[in-house]
């Protein structure tokens, strides 16, 4: 794993990739992809990390929470545009705190980078309070996937 500035964090080596294909309706009239549809992306990169590493948001809710992001950030590198085949490789961060970190990198079809990011997500449980200790279920999905 790699080490990140952070102390508490580490950026793992988890990671998943998923193809978006640009849709009409994601595009802005300049005909590139609108800025906040790449949030959207993140998003579906995220619903296949957990798909493919047993953390999907399904797997959360049967135990008992939901994860909110609170935090997001995205940096645009080269647009998109209609038709286009972007890969959403998502990055799992790992922390000591209850919470869920990602990394985003989109690549256009010819493998350039066109856009990063990063979200956070805090686990709130059934009654809606915020954990401060990270679940159970998730410290053993941490120990199954080797963190």
């Amino acid at each position: 794993m790699k080490r990140k500035k952070q102390s508490n964090q580490i950026e793992t080596t988890i990671k998943s990739t998923h193809d978006v294909r640009v849709r009409f309706n994601d595009c802005d009239p300049l005909n590139i992809v609108w800025h906040g549809i790449y949030i959207t992306y993140f998003e579906e990169g995220r619903e296949a990390f957990g798909r493919h590493h047993g953390i999907s948001y399904l797997d959360v809710k049967k135990n008992g929470y939901v994860t909110p992001i609170v935090k997001s950030s995205c940096e645009h590198k080269k647009p998109l545009s209609y038709g286009d085949i972007a890969t959403v490789e998502t990055i799992y961060v790992d922390t000591l705190a209850a919470k869920m970190i990602f990394k985003y990198q989109v690549y256009n079809q010819h493998k350039e980078l066109v856009c990063t990011g990063e979200t956070t997500q805090v686990f709130v449980d059934d009654q809606g309070e915020m954990a401060l200790q990270i679940p159970d279920f998730f410290k053993h999905w941490k120990q199954t996937v080797g963190l």
